[in-house]
């Protein structure tokens, strides 16, 4: 199985959604692990030919066959099975959970973290928690500039990596803390925020949108991205229109039956 499909614990939900106990059997294929605007795939990874692709959403399958893939299979986002398999709770909502743009491993965020920080203190009326991304939430200087400011700061996890170090429960931590908040927002249009949506939350894109060190804005990059999805971005958002994108872009209409997903993966037995 290709490394990145346990990523987020990704294998580990629908594997459970199909009736697995233990470890997820090997995915036939290589499975979408994060939104983009590509086909689906990450772009820096290396792919065997003709070996089946598992992507979130119809356009997606349309954009990696216009790119020249075939053998690609719509199975929606596993988070959208996650939603299903774990109901929200009653309770009241409360504030904003803030995804700041971050790096990946031997990557860097170049951005005024005090810029984005006032932006947050100008928009958001109730209490603020701050997500980092592990790598981030271990470097203390970053992580400090948000706790000194008064919010509350939290990591949801390692993501994994080449097998090891894998959190089958990355997600239900994240749908648990999305679940508890009023609002997602994020100063790039994001996994986070197409998450934070399905799980019930008002979403806001707004503020610095920092870049990379050394970034390429691949498949039409940012600009695209506040073009093609203007209407997710800004501090307030129509939530039925941000649910309706939503929907679409995570394929939670596309979700395939335990049989049917089996089937797909070559998972033969549960």
């Amino acid at each position: 199985m290709h490394h990145a499909n346990h990523y987020y614990g990704h294998s580990f939900v629908l594997a459970r959604y199909c009736g697995f106990e233990a470890d997820p059997p090997r995915i036939h294929g290589y499975l979408q692990h994060g939104w983009n605007i590509g086909d689906g795939l990450a772009p820096d990874h290396e792919f065997v030919p003709g070996v089946p692709a598992f992507v979130w959403s119809e356009r997606t399958r349309r954009r990696a066959w216009s790119m020249g893939r075939r053998g690609v299979h719509v199975v929606g986002a596993p988070w959208a099975y996650l939603t299903v398999m774990e109901p929200p709770v009653t309770g009241e909502r409360d504030g904003t959970i803030w995804y700041p743009f971050h790096g990946w491993e031997g990557q860097h965020v170049e951005g005024d973290h005090d810029r984005l920080i006032a932006e947050i203190r100008d928009t958001e009326t109730g209490p603020v928690t701050v997500c980092l991304y592990w790598q981030e939430y271990r470097t203390a200087r970053v992580r400090r500039r948000y706790e000194q400011a008064g919010f509350r700061v939290i990591c949801h996890g390692y993501r994994g990596g080449w097998w090891k170090d894998l959190d089958p429960g990355f997600l239900s931590r994240q749908l648990a803390e999305q679940r508890r908040h009023r609002r997602v927002a994020s100063n790039r249009l994001c996994s986070a925020v197409f998450y934070g949506i399905l799980a019930g939350c008002e979403p806001a894109v707004y503020g610095d949108p920092m870049q990379l060190q050394g970034e390429q804005d691949l498949f039409g990059g940012r600009s695209r991205i506040r073009r093609q999805w203007a209407d997710l971005h800004g501090p307030r958002i129509d939530p039925a229109t941000a649910h309706t994108i939503a929907v679409d872009e995570l394929g939670a209409d596309r979700i395939l039956s335990p049989a049917e997903l089996r089937h797909l993966f070559h998972w033969t037995t549960a």
